[in-house]
C-alpha cells in the first residue's frame, strides 16, 4: 500500500482542483455557443438583397449566447436591431423603433436572451424589397434546438444538449487532474 500524499502534493493537487473547476465554469457557456453566418454565404455577402431571410431562419435554432454574423459590404447595407413594429413597416421614424444599430460590414450580435429579435437594411428600399430578418431564441444550451418560426414569437423550444466540445474539456482535465493524484500517490 502506497504512504499518503505529502503536505505539498496535498496542496499541489488542491490548487489543481481549483484551477480544474474554474476552468470547466469558463468552458460550459461558450464551448456550446453557435455562430451563424446569416444568409449562409448564399450571396458574396450573406446579408445582402435578393436572400429570403424569412426562410434562412426557419431552417435554423437559435438558442440565448449564439451570435448571428452579418456580413455585407458596409457602403451598400447597414443592420439594425428595431422593434416588431418597425420590423413589419419598415419604418423607423418613430421613437425607440431602433435598438442598436451596425455598420461595420462584419458584425457579430450575440443573441443574449430568449426573445424575438428583429433586424432590417435601414438603407431605402431595401427592407421593403426584403432585407429584413426576425429570429426566436430558445432558453435551451446554445447551439441546438428546434427551428422556430421566424415571424411570430413562441414559447421556448426544447433543444438538444448543445456543446459536446464542453464534455471532452471537461473529460481532458478530469484525466489531468487524476494523472496529477497518481503522481503524488507515487511519489
Amino acid at each position: 500500500m502506497a504512504p499518503p500524499p505529502s503536505q505539498s502534493c496535498r496542496r499541489r493537487l488542491q490548487l489543481m482542483a481549483a484551477f480544474v473547476f474554474v476552468s470547466g465554469l469558463l468552458l460550459i457557456q461558450p464551448a456550446g455557443a453557435a455562430e451563424y453566418v446569416v444568409g449562409d454565404g448564399s450571396t458574396p455577402n450573406g446579408w445582402d438583397t435578393g436572400t429570403n431571410y424569412a426562410s434562412w431562419a426557419q431552417t435554423h435554432s437559435f438558442a440565448a449566447g449564439d451570435v448571428l454574423v452579418f456580413e455585407y459590404v458596409k457602403s451598400q447595407h447597414n443592420v439594425y436591431e428595431v422593434t416588431e413594429a418597425a420590423y413589419r413597416s419598415c419604418d423607423v421614424s418613430g421613437a425607440g423603433d431602433v435598438l442598436a444599430t451596425y455598420g461595420t460590414g462584419y458584425d457579430k450580435v450575440r443573441l443574449a436572451e430568449a426573445r424575438a429579435y428583429w433586424f432590417i437594411c435601414q438603407i431605402p428600399g431595401h427592407c421593403m424589397g426584403g432585407m429584413k430578418l426576425a429570429v426566436n431564441v430558445s432558453a435551451g444550451p446554445p447551439g441546438g434546438g428546434v427551428p422556430a418560426s421566424p415571424s411570430l414569437p413562441s414559447a421556448p423550444s426544447s433543444s438538444a444538449p448543445g456543446g459536446c466540445r464542453s464534455l471532452v474539456a471537461w473529460g481532458a482535465l478530469v484525466v489531468l487532474i487524476a494523472s496529477f493524484g497518481q503522481l503524488c500517490w507515487a511519489s
